[in-house]
C-alpha cells in the first residue's frame, strides 16, 4: 500500500495509530502488560533492534507499559580496535535510542515511556549501583514503578545485558517476584561453549538473573561455537534480504530506513514523513539481516509459527489455528540451571521443574524458511 504524502502528512504525529490501527485483538484475549528492556541505541549498533521494537508496539495481544534502554558505555565510543570484538563497528559514536521510541509513539499514538539503565558493568552479582548517575537510575525506577502500579504480574524482555533487570532485582527482590509473570532472557550459548555477547556485556548481572528466584524463559542467542549458526536451543535465523521493507506501511518503513541507513538528520519526526530516495531504499533493502528476537515475541505474545494447508508459513495467534495447520515446533521446555561466576551455563531438562524454560526447536533449517516467509508477512501486515 502507497500512501500519498499529502494523506500521511494528514495523519501524522498527532494520527498516526489512525492509519496504523493493529489487529484486532483475538476475541477472549487480554492484552498482557510487557517492559522491554533493550540495548537500543541511536545511530543503531544493530538495527535489529529497532525492527524488533515494532513488535512491542504492534502486537494486539502486547501491552507495552515502558522501554528501558539498556546502554553500555564501551558502546557509546568510537570504533578504535579492529580486532577487539565481531559486534564492533566503524559507524563512530551513538547513545541510548530514545529517538527510535519517539518515533514509535508517534507512528502509534502512544507515550510509552521510556528511560536509560546504568551505563558502567555491575561490580558484583549484589551490586544496587545506587552510585549510578541520576539520569542512568531512572530506567531502574521506571521498571520497579511500572510493577508497583500493576495489579497484575508483568511480562519482561530483556535483549541486552540483563543489567536493568538484575539491578531492580537487587534493590527490590520482593516486589520482582511478586510483579514478574515471566522474565524473558535473549543471551547465553546452548550447549555452552563461548560466553555469548549479551553475556559479555555484563558477566554479573547475567549471573544474578539466573541465580534469582526468578520465573525465567532463556532464549539462547548463540550455539556452541558462534551466534550465527542454527541450532536446536539458540534463536538465530537470517533473513538473505529485507525487500520486504518496501511493501510495509509508509510511517514504519521510513523508520526502519531511518535506521538501517543510519540517518543523521536532526528532524526525526519529518524522516517518518518523507518517501526515501530509490538509492537509500536500495542501500536498505539489499542487504541480509541477522534475526535473534523473533521467537521471544512468539512466546509473549503466544504466536504459533504454522505452515498452512495452501504452503504458505505465518505467524498466528494460537487460538486462530485452524484444522489444516501444521504447527512447526518452537517450544519452551522446562529445566534446570546452572550458572558459574564466569558465565557459562549449564541446563538440565526436567520435566517437574517449575522456575526456569529453555528454548528449543525441533528443525532449525525449517523453522528458518518458515519465517523467511512468515516475519516479512507479519511486518507487512501491521
Amino acid at each position: 500500500m502507497k500512501i500519498s504524502r499529502r494523506v500521511f502528512m494528514g495523519t501524522a504525529v498527532g494520527g498516526m495509530a489512525q492509519a496504523l490501527g493493529a489487529a484486532p485483538i483475538p476475541s477472549g484475549t487480554r492484552p498482557v502488560p510487557v517492559v522491554d528492556i533493550t540495548d537500543l541505541y541511536h545511530p543503531p549498533q544493530d538495527p535489529g533492534d529497532n525492527m524488533d521494537l515494532i513488535m512491542a508496539y504492534a502486537l494486539p495481544e502486547v501491552d507495552l507499559r515502558a522501554v528501558i534502554l539498556d546502554v553500555t558505555q564501551r558502546y557509546r565510543r568510537p570504533y578504535v580496535n579492529p580486532s577487539d570484538h565481531a559486534y564492533d563497528d566503524p559507524h563512530g559514536q551513538r547513545d541510548p535510542g530514545f529517538i527510535p521510541v519517539a518515533q514509535l509513539n508517534a507512528i502509534f499514538g502512544r507515550n510509552v515511556p521510556c528511560a536509560a539503565g546504568p551505563f558502567e558493568a555491575m561490580r558484583s552479582p549484589d551490586d544496587e549501583m545506587r552510585d549510578a548517575p541520576a539520569f542512568q537510575q531512572a530506567g531502574i525506577e521506571l521498571l520497579l514503578r511500572v510493577l508497583r502500579e500493576s495489579p497484575e504480574p508483568v511480562e519482561i524482555v530483556s535483549f541486552g545485558s540483563l543489567r536493568p533487570l538484575a539491578v531492580a532485582y537487587n534493590r527490590a527482590p520482593g516486589l520482582m517476584r511478586r510483579k514478574t509473570r515471566c522474565a524473558h532472557i535473549a543471551a547465553g550459548a546452548m550447549p555452552p561453549g563461548f560466553l555469548e555477547w549479551n553475556v559479555l556485556l555484563d558477566v554479573h548481572a547475567f549471573v544474578r538473573v539466573l541465580r534469582s528466584d526468578l520465573p525465567l524463559a532463556i532464549y539462547p542467542c548463540a550455539a556452541e561455537k558462534s551466534a550465527f549458526d542454527l541450532g536446536m536451543h539458540n534463536t538465530y535465523w537470517q533473513l538473505p534480504d529485507l525487500s520486504f521493507i518496501r511493501r510495509m506501511r509508509a510511517p514504519l518503513r521510513n523508520y526502519l530506513v531511518y535506521a538501517i541507513d543510519r540517518s543523521s538528520r536532526v528532524d526525526f519526526l519529518n524522516a517518518l514523513e518523507e518517501e526515501p530516495s530509490e538509492e537509500v531504499m536500495d542501500r536498505v533493502c539489499n542487504r541480509p539481516h541477522n534475526v535473534w528476537e523473533t521467537v521471544t515475541w512468539m512466546a509473549v505474545a503466544n504466536r504459533k509459527l504454522v505452515r498452512r494447508a495452501d504452503g504458505h508459513c505465518a505467524l498466528i495467534p494460537a487460538a486462530q489455528a485452524m484444522p489444516g495447520d501444521t504447527i512447526l515446533p518452537c517450544d519452551l521446555i522446562p529445566c534446570g540451571v546452572a550458572v558459574r561466576d564466569d558465565g557459562q551455563f549449564d541446563v538440565t531438562l526436567d520435566k517437574t521443574a517449575k522456575r526456569c524454560r529453555l528454548f528449543r526447536r525441533d528443525n532449525p533449517e525449517e523453522n528458518q524458511q518458515a519465517l523467511r516467509e512468515a516475519m516479512p508477512a507479519l511486518y507487512t501486515s501491521f
